[in-house]
């Protein structure tokens, strides 16, 4: 099969990935096989490439923002239990074009965000105490993210925090994604996904739909809260939607005039420069740009009690704060880690719920170093996604 892996990493113009030929992977216990129907390109993917973020491994094939179909499936787990589900609470997808069945909710959910539904109880980690899922089929619609495998017995596992993991393993980085025409996935990680959406349109809801939207809950935003954005690109986009669709009122700060005018056309209440203040002090912001040199400027917008939180994995240096300036009147800096499998289940409900709108620049497969090296020149409008047919 068609795959790219990350060769030697270093600037994009450096040529880090490599297009090879790999045998198909066949899946292990508790394992399913997907035919890749889409993989986004994900800023993550860039970092990795770029060498950002040090190999976990060598010549690991990226991508965790694959959509694909069931077309081979593990032996039952090592357990007795069979092969799992999707985590708990979330509902089987479709096959194409098909309606979903809705799942049976977990364990006691906690109180959802203003407009939002409720969290379902987290599922156990591989092991855990995660209760039992019908087993996957073939044909079967489903979604690989970032998150692939935690220990499910941690301290941050047995309290709902299992993005925290010490033990935790990350697709595209510790195992290979989707940037191929297959992949494998532990079952009880993969998502079943809303009807409704294309497998283009799908596959940045995967990540940046996902961490996106935890993100914007580790902002703390208000009923009818003031948000400001910093950054549009992928994740910001789909962010902001899901904000507006709870009554907030969006501000978009970013270098891009082309994601200005999107962020505009979804329903942003102003657009600005990167650096440049947001027209009302601010109840919460997010940043979604990789830039450190943004954090004074962000933590400045705040309203007093406010928050910002930080959505990458990775950012520049953090210049000095001024006290007085950026924090004082219990202003608030967060990170933002990955994300659990409850916030995926989450957002996707939300996502079957409220109709997303998905900016999509499609590239075949065969295009996937040209695509990264887009997305690192700010050339991507939305989502930049993969598509093994040629799209």
């Amino acid at each position: 099969m068609l795959a790219w892996q990350v060769a030697t990493p270093g600037p994009m113009a450096s040529g880090p990935l490599r297009a090879v030929d790999r045998p198909v992977p066949e899946p292990g216990p508790g394992q399913v096989r997907l035919k890749v129907a889409a993989c986004g390109v994900c800023r993550t993917d860039l970092h990795l490439a770029e060498g950002d973020l040090a190999p976990r491994r060598p010549h690991t094939v990226p991508g965790h923002e694959v959509v694909g179909y069931v077309d081979a499936i593990g032996p039952a787990s090592a357990d007795g239990a069979g092969t799992p589900g999707p985590p708990s609470g979330a509902g089987r997808a479709g096959t194409a074009g098909g309606a979903g069945r809705a799942g049976t909710a977990g364990g006691a959910g906690r109180a959802g965000t203003a407009g939002g539904a409720g969290r379902a109880g987290t599922a156990g980690g591989a092991g855990g105490a995660g209760r039992v899922q019908p087993a996957v089929r073939l044909g079967d619609r489903l979604g690989i993210a970032w998150l692939a495998g935690t220990d499910g017995t941690c301290a941050s596992c047995r309290r709902g925090a299992e993005n925290l993991c010490p033990a935790s393993v990350y697709t595209g980085w510790d195992v290979d994604g989707g940037y191929a025409q297959y992949a494998v996935v532990d079952a009880a990680y993969a998502y079943p996904l809303p009807a409704g959406y294309s497998d283009g349109e799908l596959a940045p809801l995967l990540c940046a739909g996902i961490v996106g939207y935890r993100a914007l809950l580790r902002a703390d935003l208000p009923p009818g809260g003031r948000l400001g954005i910093y950054g549009f690109g992928a994740s910001a986009h789909l962010a902001a939607q899901v904000a507006l669709a709870q009554g907030a009122t969006v501000h978009v700060m970013t270098r891009s005039e082309r994601a200005r005018q999107l962020a505009l056309e979804l329903g942003a209440a102003s657009v600005a420069g990167a650096y440049d203040s947001p027209p009302e002090p601010l109840d919460a912001a997010v940043l979604f740009a990789p830039v450190g040199d943004l954090v004074p400027a962000a933590l400045a917008a705040l309203d007093r009690g406010g928050t910002l939180s930080i959505a990458g994995i990775h950012l520049t240096d953090i210049p000095p704060l001024n006290y007085q300036r950026h924090l004082f009147q219990e202003r608030t800096v967060r990170s933002t880690t990955a994300n659990t499998r409850a916030d995926g289940q989450e957002f996707l409900t939300v996502a079957a719920r409220h109709r997303l709108a998905v900016t999509v620049t499609p590239y075949s497969l065969a295009q996937a170093d040209q695509a990264l090296g887009d997305l690192a020149r700010d050339r991507v409008n939305g989502a930049a996604v993969l598509f093994p047919e040629g799209g």
